[in-house]
């Protein structure tokens, strides 16, 4: 059964939902998060990919306190990389200096889940969001009413939804399943036709690697497993079943707040639109959200608040990577001017737009 009454009410247990209950949690509010899933973090749809926190400080520099939100027990670090592989179209490859580690994704939202739990928040799982309407949240459990509710259910998010927030217009399809074998230590992105305005991976885990590839509809000609089936043609690997999802890639929607309600992660487009990478983000702002939402319950702020403080932390970077975003989606249309830029742009400029900086300067 769940509660009729809480403080913050908190929709989806990923890292946006679990760092938001962790931080209102700790701050002194009532905190329950349901999630439709009945084990955290199963499946994993997910590159499985983390920047090291020094790499976050640099793409992030106005964000708070990062070393301690972002430090994680070493068993959730499978393999600790310094640089990326990128391909062009051609398969030119360029070295470009980054420090990374693959992480087990359900392990590591299981980690955060239980941060949260031990904070004193608590978790329901299989439980579906139906609607949110006049500050009560309809589920598969029945009906709750929350001072705050925080919508850190992804890019189709319900809470959005019946807010009528804007949504992400721009979901890329996405899949990734586990490749067997001996891989180097080193990320590698392929893009061009493999993947038309995406990109395909091989991230190497420990006995493996993590592969998939994600694409925009705007420059296909075939579905996800034709895209898929092509990319295993000239990299062969032995492979799992793809689980699929969407990526919102046109940056963070214009409003995050309304009412006694607010969204957070990829429901709210916090999501570098350069490379797909959302945790950290997730995490930054689901710990703003927690601080703003407890803070809100005590009579001390307007939820207003964390609009202001997310968009100063991390959407100044986010904004430019959008424009390398838009800036790379004039060149998808032509393998021609994409080999090209890439040359033109060599290791350095793709670090910078990894690093969400503009490769104009």
């Amino acid at each position: 059964m769940l509660p009729d009454k809480v403080d913050v009410l908190v929709v989806g247990a990923g890292p946006a939902g679990s760092s938001t209950a962790a931080q209102a949690a700790l701050d002194g509010a009532e905190v329950l998060v349901i999630e439709r899933r009945p084990e955290i973090g199963v499946p994993v749809r997910c590159g499985e990919f983390m920047p090291q926190t020094d790499e976050i400080r640099r793409i992030f520099p106005q964000a708070q306190d990062v070393d301690a939100l972002l430090d994680v027990p070493s068993y959730l670090r499978s393999v600790d990389t310094d640089r990326i592989r990128i391909f062009s179209p051609k398969l030119r490859s360029f070295e470009v200096g980054f420090h990374g580690y693959t992480t087990n994704r359900d392990r590591f939202d299981q980690f955060l889940a239980e941060r949260a739990r031990k904070a004193g928040a608590e978790i329901v799982t299989g439980v579906t969001c139906t609607s949110f309407k006049d500050g009560v949240v309809s589920t598969s459990m029945g009906d709750v009413r929350a001072k705050v509710v925080v919508g850190a259910d992804g890019p189709l998010s319900v809470i959005a939804k019946s807010l009528q927030l804007e949504r992400s217009w721009d979901l890329c399809p996405a899949a990734s399943t586990f490749a067997k074998g001996d891989f180097e230590p080193v990320p590698e992105m392929y893009f061009g036709n493999v993947a038309p305005g995406g990109y395909a991976w091989v991230i190497p885990k420990k006995e493996g690697a993590n592969v998939g590839l994600g694409y925009s509809k705007r420059y296909s000609r075939g579905d996800l497993n034709f895209y898929w089936r092509e990319f295993l043609k000239f990299r062969p690997m032995q492979v799992g079943k793809l689980k699929g999802k969407t990526v919102p890639m046109s940056g963070p929607i214009p409003c995050t707040v309304k009412g006694n309600a607010l969204v957070v992660g990829d429901a709210a487009g916090q999501v570098m639109a350069v490379n797909g990478g959302g945790i950290p983000i997730a995490m930054i702002c689901g710990r703003i959200a927690g601080e703003v939402a407890a803070a809100h319950c005590q009579g001390r702020m307007e939820l207003s608040e964390y609009e202001r403080r997310w968009r100063a932390q991390v959407g100044g970077p986010l904004k430019t990577a959008l424009g390398t975003k838009r800036l790379a989606m004039m060149m998808f249309g032509s393998q021609w001017r994409l080999e090209r830029t890439m040359r033109f742009l060599g290791p350095k400029g793709m670090g910078k737009a990894i690093r969400c900086q503009s490769v104009l300067l």
